[in-house]
C-alpha cells in the first residue's frame, strides 16, 4: 500500500471509524487498541481491495470485524449510543444543541444507553451504523453483509424496541414517584 494512500484513508476516515469502535466497545482505550488492529488489516488487505464498495464501507466492515473478533475473544457483547437522535423521523438528527439542551439530553442519553444494551446485537449494530455513523441503508447493508431488507427490518424492530423500553421505563418512574 502506498504511503500517501494510507495517509489519505487515515485522514478521511479515522475519526468516523474511531467513533464507531467507541460506540461498539464503550471503552476509549480499548477502541484505540482496536484501531491499531484495523489499520494493520487495512495495510495487509488494501492490495486486495477491488473498489466494489466505497473505502468508507470497506473500513467500517474491517472495524466491525475487528470489534466482533474482540468480543468473541472476551465473550463480552456491548453497545453504546452517544449521539442525538430524532426517533420520530427515524433519520439522523441535526447536530448543534445548546448547552442547556445538552445538559437535559445527558440524562436522556444515559437512559437510552441502558435501553440499547437490552436490544439484540444486530439491533445495536444497525442503530450505531444508521444513526451514529449516518450510513445509508445500502452502506449499512454492505458493512454488515446483509440485504437492505434485513437492515430496514432490523432498524424498524430496533426503533420499536427502544421506544417500548423507554415507555416502560417512563411508566415505572411515574409509578415509583406516585404519579
Amino acid at each position: 500500500m502506498e504511503d500517501s494512500v494510507f495517509h489519505r484513508i487515515y485522514d478521511d476516515y479515522h475519526q468516523d471509524v474511531f467513533r464507531f469502535l467507541i460506540y461498539m466497545t464503550k471503552d476509549r482505550s480499548l477502541s484505540e487498541d482496536l484501531m491499531h488492529e484495523v489499520y494493520v488489516r487495512v495495510l495487509k488487505s488494501y492490495g486486495g481491495f477491488e473498489g466494489k464498495s466505497s473505502e468508507k464501507t470497506w473500513l467500517f466492515s474491517i472495524a466491525r470485524n475487528v470489534a466482533i473478533d474482540h468480543f468473541r475473544k472476551t465473550a463480552v457483547r456491548r453497545g453504546r449510543i452517544a449521539d442525538h437522535y430524532d426517533w420520530d423521523s427515524a433519520e439522523p438528527a441535526a447536530a448543534g444543541p445548546t448547552p442547556e439542551e445538552e445538559t437535559v439530553r445527558g440524562d436522556e442519553l444515559a437512559r437510552l444507553h441502558k435501553m440499547l444494551d437490552r436490544c439484540t446485537g444486530d439491533q445495536r449494530l444497525v442503530i450505531i451504523s444508521r444513526y451514529l455513523q449516518e450510513l445509508s441503508i445500502a452502506e449499512t447493508a454492505e458493512v454488515l453483509g446483509w440485504t437492505e431488507a434485513k437492515v430496514k427490518t432490523t432498524q424498524h424492530r430496533a426503533v420499536k424496541a427502544l421506544r417500548s423500553l423507554l415507555e416502560a421505563a417512563d411508566g415505572k418512574e411515574a409509578a415509583d414517584h406516585g404519579q
